[in-house]
């Protein structure tokens, strides 16, 4: 018998605390999982599940046109943005009681009250009610950074706003060159948005392949979306139903939102873990060893809190890796290295490995491979717009370091080449692989000629 309530305590219901609190009631341990909002956490409630949705939605303005070259009228065809919201929101309920069922259906208990760190073993609730535990899980994920400095920053909107405004705005300014800036534009300007993104930056996407950031943002400009880099905003004000903005070069506009994508902030504050005497990193994130542990033994973290990926697979196999380990009797490190990712942006981008910059800063020889080609469909639909592939290989052993991709189902093709890549595939087995044709990933499997530029 234990000698705490608990075996496990989990703080937060997202991706990585579901995952974590499920395979350890699965291995036999006594498990608590409390939350204070909805159980699925920022992926399921209001991050990449409702932004998928929305992309899609985005997406249709471009498939009506691109229709009409392939036989097709639309002239009857009319957009509703609070049908959008509305089923939307259905589906993160449908989800959010299907996390609690697979929650529950594991053994674990669910606990739906805000929950603090007394001491490396115990926990209390919003309710005042105190329990203990053996272990103590972190999972409470992070939240979108607003600079509280900046002069009329309460007059910004984040991604978890930008999910439910009651109507969209004739033109939206949107401060940040990553993920979520990026895919926002898309989704704005495909909805007939007037779009302008601003970033610090000298390109949107740092720390991608430099290609595919250069690549992404001339078609980006394409679809109508205004792309201000080296600018940042020094202030916000009121003006009349919408904002007037002030950049740091003096210039300024009106806009009826300005919606902030500059990062995220991980959500230590307040859950009392210097009760427990828990280190930080110096961007305030909980600082843990390869297998999640904290610099208290018992106290673990997973997922965004501790700001390693900020990726919501990453949290999944963080919180499963956790329960193998302490649960399981198998101890089990995640590997954040070859790790496929995808940015929804339109085109939308895949990408596994190493970019050509890091390759050769650590490998001799690089040899690159790349293509740009019109996709099929814009035979008939008259679009302009390219899609874009490259391999960065190892000029030595021949094995491919990196792959990159930006057009459509990029992601789909991302997450099979990351299988391949993380084996150690070589170029040559790209060679003798037979093309799938007519593919756009068939060009992956033809690419012959090193590029030079």
């Amino acid at each position: 018998m234990t000698a705490h309530d608990y075996d496990l305590f989990v703080i937060g219901a997202g991706s990585g605390g579901v995952r974590a609190g499920r395979i350890a009631a699965k291995f036999g341990a006594k498990v608590a999982v409390a939350e204070e909002y909805r159980v699925g956490g920022t992926c399921v409630i209001r991050g990449c599940v409702p932004k998928k949705l929305f992309v899609y939605a985005s997406k249709f303005a471009e498939e009506f046109e691109d229709a009409v070259g392939f036989g097709w009228t639309t002239d009857k065809v009319a957009f509703d943005w609070p049908t959008l919201v509305a089923n939307k929101d259905k589906e993160i309920d449908r989800l959010n009681k299907a996390y609690i069922r697979n929650l529950e259906a594991a053994g674990a208990e669910l606990i739906q009250e805000r929950a603090t760190i007394t001491d490396p073993h115990t926990v209390e609730l919003a309710s005042g009610r105190k329990v203990t535990a053996k272990y103590i899980l972190v999972a409470t994920g992070a939240s979108p950074f607003v600079p509280r400095h900046l002069p009329g920053h309460e007059f910004a909107i984040t991604s978890n706003e930008a999910f439910h405004l009651e109507q969209l705005p004739r033109r939206i300014c949107i401060v940040g060159g990553g993920y979520i800036a990026v895919e926002f534009a898309g989704i704005f300007q495909g909805l007939g948005v007037e779009t302008i993104l601003i970033y610090r930056g000298e390109q949107i996407l740092r720390g991608f392949d430099d290609d595919i950031r250069n690549h992404l943002a001339g078609e980006m400009k394409k679809k109508g979306i205004e792309i201000r880099t080296r600018a940042d905003v020094v202030g916000i004000e009121r003006s009349g139903e919408g904002v007037r903005i002030t950049l740091e070069d003096g210039a300024a506009f009106g806009s009826g939102q300005i919606m902030f994508a500059t990062g995220r902030i991980p959500n230590v504050m307040n859950l009392g873990l210097e009760n427990a005497g828990v280190d930080l990193t110096p961007h305030m994130a909980v600082k843990v060893d390869g297998y999640s542990k904290s610099s208290v033994d018992s106290i673990f973290a997973v997922g965004d809190v501790t700001n390693r990926v900020n990726l919501t697979p990453v949290a999944i196999r963080e919180g499963h890796a956790f329960a193998d380990t302490v649960f399981g009797n198998n101890p089990a490190a995640v590997d954040h290295s070859m790790i496929p990712t995808a940015v929804f942006s339109q085109p939308e981008i895949g990408t596994v490995g190493m970019t050509e910059t890091l390759a050769r800063q650590g490998f001799k020889k690089v040899d690159i491979y790349k293509t740009s080609f019109r996709p099929m469909k814009h035979a008939l639909s008259g679009r302009d717009e390219r899609t874009m592939m490259k391999l960065v290989v190892d000029g030595d052993s021949d094995r491919v370091l990196g792959c990159h991709i930006c057009g459509p189902d990029a992601g789909e093709m991302a997450q099979l080449l990351g299988i391949a890549v993380r084996l150690g595939v070589k170029k040559s087995d790209f060679d003798a692989t037979m093309a799938v044709h007519p593919t756009a990933a068939e060009e992956l499997v033809t690419l012959r000629e090193k590029s030079t530029a």
